[in-house]
């Protein structure tokens, strides 16, 4: 997959294990994300998927945090939860909201397999012992888009690695160095 990285993504990692902000930058990050995959949805459905997206991101943040305690990059483990959200839309049928196109599932989940398997994650059950006990807010699906999937977001042939585009438009494998030296 091919994300976009810079300080912002290292500064936010930073806030989210840090006691006393962890909520409000969870927050922060919930409302961000779902303004953005809200703006790529079908703009006849973008409300009705309000709610279910607000759920999803909240539960991958716990990945997200668990998989950097597992000691995954900061780029990987974003990966990780980019990863869980297209299986969401797959599932639903969202496929408009897709990074990456419906025949690189497999790819990509069998890219971080053994940290899928740990915590019970499948394509069919994307959030595994991430999900809330309640589940997540329902949301109408749209089946009838997996028959033709158009994926207007989807950039396809970056399953075999996580790809950042940094700030200067440089697409390079893996991360690059935080603040404090270390890559991600």
């Amino acid at each position: 997959m091919k994300l976009r990285q810079n300080a912002k993504h290292f500064a936010y990692r930073k806030s989210l294990e840090t006691p006393g902000i962890r909520s409000v930058a969870n927050a922060g990050l919930v409302k961000l994300h779902t303004k953005i995959f809200t703006g790529k949805a079908d703009p006849d459905r973008a409300e009705e998927r309000r709610a279910h997206l607000e759920g999803l991101f909240d539960a991958t943040m716990d990945a997200y945090l668990r998989a950097l305690q597992e000691g995954y990059s900061e780029a990987e483990a974003r990966e990780i939860t980019h990863i869980q959200a297209n299986f969401d839309f797959y599932n639903h049928g969202w496929t408009e909201m897709m990074e990456f196109p419906v025949d690189e599932l497999e790819a990509h989940y069998d890219r971080y397999r053994e940290f899928f398997d740990r915590w019970d994650v499948t394509i069919d059950e994307p959030l595994g012992q991430f999900a809330p006990p309640e589940g997540l807010p329902e949301a109408p699906s749209t089946p009838e888009r997996l028959e033709d999937p158009e994926h207007p977001h989807a950039e396809g042939g970056f399953a075999d690695d996580v790809y950042v585009e940094t700030e200067d438009g440089e697409v390079v494998v893996g991360g690059r160095e935080s603040a404090d030296g270390t890559t991600d």
